[in-house]
């Protein structure tokens, strides 16, 4: 049964911790049916991802879903076709990752074709870790120099002797989420979970108070921020505690269909 525009919801959904196990694949038989159920009632139901789209693949061909919104809304994905695309030049690439290099800084770029980190040795098993992690899961191969690699956004690592005042003056645009352990996710300035939420809206015309936005972490504080009804996993960054959200069960216990069912969405 479709509902009218009034009644109509709109579901954004954080990948890592909400959707999926913080291992990154396991997704709870209740989540999908919770999806399921929601859409046949008229509901859209978008992820809304840092991940750049190469890394949701696994999800696109598996989750019941009207779009995704890749690399923290610098790519919108309708039903399969790509809606909006916000990626660096090539000359704006060449110098991040001069930049990234000179200032001592570990890190991968992700975009649509792919993940990239240098191909020069990791300095700590930390990065070793994760380049082996992302080398399975996404067919990674290291090295970022070929034509091939254009991207969307990156992650920096501070590792220890690292240049960060440099690195911060030399990225006036983009904005830097914090993801705390020396971790930096860099994305295009203009771009964040809240643009992309707000181009659906406008796409479907309807109203900000349809919008439910399910997290667990930092990088869903624009989500947060844009939404007036929110919910944080069981398990969730402290920082999202401000917003006075709906704290549901964790991903194992099959938190999403369980805030789902309480909030009435189901």
């Amino acid at each position: 049964m479709m509902r009218n525009d009034c009644e109509r919801k709109v579901l954004f959904f954080d990948v890592d911790g909400t959707l999926v196990d913080e291992a990154g694949k396991d997704i709870p038989e209740s989540t999908v049916k919770a999806l399921v159920k929601a859409m046949e009632k008229g509901h859209l139901v978008f992820v809304n991802s840092g991940r750049a789209r190469c890394m949701l693949k696994f999800l696109e061909e598996t989750l019941p879903a009207d779009g995704f919104l890749c690399g923290c809304g610098t790519q919108i994905v309708v039903k399969g076709e790509s809606r909006f695309h916000r990626t660096l030049s090539r000359e704006r690439g060449e110098e991040i990752k001069k930049l990234l290099s000179d200032c001592r800084l570990a890190a991968w770029l992700e975009g649509e074709g792919g993940v990239w980190f240098p191909d020069d040795e990791p300095r700590t098993e930390r990065t070793r870790r994760m380049r082996e992690s992302m080398m399975r899961d996404y067919g990674m191969v290291p090295g970022w120099d070929g034509p091939e690699v254009v991207f969307d956004k990156f992650c920096a690592l501070d590792e220890g002797g690292c240049d960060l005042e440099r690195f911060f003056a030399g990225i006036p645009d983009m904005d830097v989420i914090d993801r705390g352990d020396g971790m930096y996710e860099c994305v295009p300035a203009g771009c964040s979970k809240a643009t992309a939420m707000d181009w659906v809206l406008k796409e479907y015309g309807l109203p900000l108070e349809s919008a439910y936005v399910f997290g667990d972490s930092t990088n869903d504080i624009p989500m947060f921020e844009f939404a007036p009804n929110r919910i944080a996993m069981g398990v969730h960054a402290p920082e999202l505690e401000q917003f006075n959200p709906f704290i549901t069960k964790t991903v194992e216990e099959g938190g999403v269909a369980w805030a789902m069912e309480q909030l009435g969405i189901i």
